[in-house]
């Protein structure tokens, strides 16, 4: 999604929406949090209006050296800025922060899973302290041996620690995601080499992840930055009259939906009276389609966590309590379940 022209034209279209719920202000921050190569900011950059981008202050934030060519304008950085007005957008980053995997043993009592630098596993001491607690919370194990999870503290407190440097504006987050109704039964663990799926050794020869429980990242952040964003919102120099949102999930197809990104086939009339504005409007549907796909690339979880400002992607007050257990996929609820708080409508 990094290199997809259609995606960044989406978030630049966000961060617009986050700029007028902001006021307009004379500094406008975008932080591309896990910018790999720096595709996404620059594809950003160039979707944006001429007087937006004028004000716009980007940060690509990567642990990797600053690619050659990368536009002058980007500022390169191994961590994130002390303060950000504006949007925090993390895509694929919370699945690269490291987290433990638990096992129920034979005797029902989930312990760790230790591997070996070959890939073989052997089960460790119990599960204690706050990644039980944790547990206990976000993905309670049945007594049932062999059934697994992965303890997503770190990646709360990661996310968290993100949330924090909004002063004011939004942040995201956008990854393979899973709920309390959907967690997988033994993780979802993986390996990628060379974009194909593998065995996830330890040694170095592969990428190893696993999807993020992002309603509990949802529930994680802990507040300086929003008690900042409600203090300047009571002062009157920030926010708007209806103040700061709660955080709301959302599938990657509900959310570039609200974006204007749909995957509708451009009419055919189209083709006889321009024919090549219609070969572009149809790859741009095909683009849309395939960031869209139930299946696929649409059931990506996005996480929004407002500061200071209404939920850009909902112009309607969110319900008191969006984060209520449910699925990820407002589209297709539980068989019998009521309708999750929060979705779009």
């Amino acid at each position: 999604m990094h290199a997809s022209p259609l995606f960044a034209r989406a978030v630049a279209r966000l961060l617009c929406r986050v700029d007028e719920a902001l006021g307009r202000p004379p500094v406008l921050d975008f932080v591309d949090l896990g910018a790999g190569r720096g595709e996404l900011v620059t594809g950003v950059f160039a979707a944006l209006p001429p007087g937006v981008a004028a004000r716009t202050r980007a940060y690509a934030v990567e642990i990797a050296a600053r690619p050659a060519g990368l536009d002058p304008r980007v500022t390169w950085r191994h961590d994130l800025p002390e303060a950000v007005t504006g949007l925090l957008f993390a895509n694929e980053w919370l699945d690269n922060v490291p987290v433990d995997v638990a096992e129920v043993d034979h005797a029902g009592v989930p312990r760790l899973v230790l591997v070996a630098a070959d890939g073989s596993e052997r089960l460790g001491e119990p599960v204690t302290g706050p990644d039980a607690d944790w547990l206990a919370r976000w993905w309670p194990l049945p007594a049932e041996e062999g059934l697994r999870a992965e303890i997503g503290l770190p990646r709360d407190r990661a996310w968290a620690s993100a949330v924090d440097r909004v002063a004011g504006g939004l942040a995201v987050a956008v990854d393979y995601a899973h709920t309390a109704r959907t967690r997988p039964p033994f993780g979802t663990l993986t390996g990628f080499r060379e974009g194909l799926g593998t065995t996830p050794v330890p040694d170095g020869s592969c990428d190893i992840t696993a999807h993020v429980a992002l309603d509990a990242c949802a529930a994680a952040p802990g507040s300086a930055g929003r008690a900042r964003a409600l203090a300047r919102t009571a002062r009157g120099t920030g926010g708007t009259a209806r103040g700061p949102a709660a955080a709301r999930l959302l599938t990657q197809r509900a959310a570039l939906r609200a974006l204007d990104i749909t995957g509708a086939r451009p009419p055919l009339t189209l083709a006889s009276t321009d024919p090549a504005a219609y070969v572009r409007a149809l790859a741009g549907a095909g683009e849309a389609a395939e960031l869209t796909a139930p299946g696929g690339l649409g059931d990506f979880g996005w996480l929004l966590q407002p500061v200071g400002i209404p939920d850009p992607l909902d112009p309607a007050p969110l319900d008191p309590d969006p984060l209520a257990p449910g699925p990820l996929d407002p589209d297709s609820p539980d068989p019998g379940a009521p309708e999750p708080p929060g979705a779009p409508r």
